[in-house]
């Protein structure tokens, strides 16, 4: 099997796994208040992280503390409001505007890394703003505090993966994801007081769960990055449209609309649009 066609199966995989977690986010927001999700999922990370810290003991001492610091409050407010989105909005409404990422990562490289936005970037990005608007059809959806919640959480992931390419990729796997985790299980817990709702075994069972899926497809992706470039893996995001469509209508009774599935697909076709030009460039 070619290094591309295993990049492209890892990366099917690992949001395979990132829908179900996003699912499972879901059906727990109809009993719990979504700081309480963000806590009792971090608080069932933690333990992994330690486990794959034990297999490869490196260094917890940051080589950009800053930075970390920076990328932790950026991955604190990104946690927070984007369980409070999947709670609170449709799956094909959440993915609409979670997939507009690579734009965002488009518009802020240029002044944060000084990457230029050729005509083709230029045009994908106001394509995917046009997807955006068919999918959510304003007008006929109420836009409520969810979109904004799923806006601001895209920004912030964007600033994280900023980071991520500002330092080059000198810090190692384990502090990478320990410090965001450790970040967001104390700042949840917290927060959680006046929000509490005992769970029971079984609910404690399912964010056990949704942390093993959203923990497995990490390690999945960053596998999937390591033997194939990112023009062959990133479009794998896209894949999510399927899953929004299967599990919205399976679990929540959220058939998709054709606006959405239409505004997705241009988000999508302009999304690999971006991650193309980004491709062809040198370096």
């Amino acid at each position: 099997m070619s290094s591309p066609l295993k990049g492209v199966l890892l990366g099917l995989a690992g949001f395979g796994l990132f829908s179900i977690a996003d699912a499972t986010i879901k059906f727990l927001g109809g009993n719990y208040h979504p700081v309480q999700i963000v806590a009792f999922a971090g608080l069932f990370t933690l333990p992994l992280i330690g486990l794959l810290w034990l297999k490869q003991p490196v260094s917890l001492r940051p080589v950009h503390p800053w930075l970390m610091a920076l990328r932790t409050l950026a991955l604190i407010g990104n946690g927070l409001l984007v369980t409070y989105a999947f709670t609170t909005l449709p799956l094909a409404q959440a993915y609409a505007i979670f997939f507009t990422l690579p734009l965002m990562l488009t518009l802020l490289a240029w002044p944060v890394l000084g990457d230029r936005v050729d005509l083709i970037g230029g045009l994908a990005v106001l394509l995917g703003l046009a997807g955006v608007l068919v999918a959510l059809n304003p007008g006929r959806v109420d836009l409520g505090i969810g979109h904004l919640a799923a806006i601001l959480g895209t920004g912030l992931a964007a600033v994280h993966y900023l980071i991520i390419r500002r330092t080059g990729g000198v810090e190692a796997m384990v502090p990478m994801m320990l410090y965001p985790v450790l970040g967001q299980t104390i700042s949840a817990f917290m927060i959680l007081p006046g929000r509490y709702a005992p769970m029971p075994p079984a609910d404690l069972a399912t964010v056990a769960g949704l942390t093993l899926s959203g923990f497995c497809g990490t390690l999945l992706m960053i596998a999937a990055y390591r033997i194939s470039p990112p023009i062959v893996v990133a479009p794998t995001q896209y894949s999510q449209i399927v899953w929004a469509a299967i599990l919205g209508a399976l679990i929540f009774n959220e058939p998709m609309t054709a606006s959405s599935a239409l505004g997705m697909m241009i988000i999508a076709i302009a999304g690999v649009l971006v991650v193309a030009c980004q491709g062809r460039q040198p370096g």
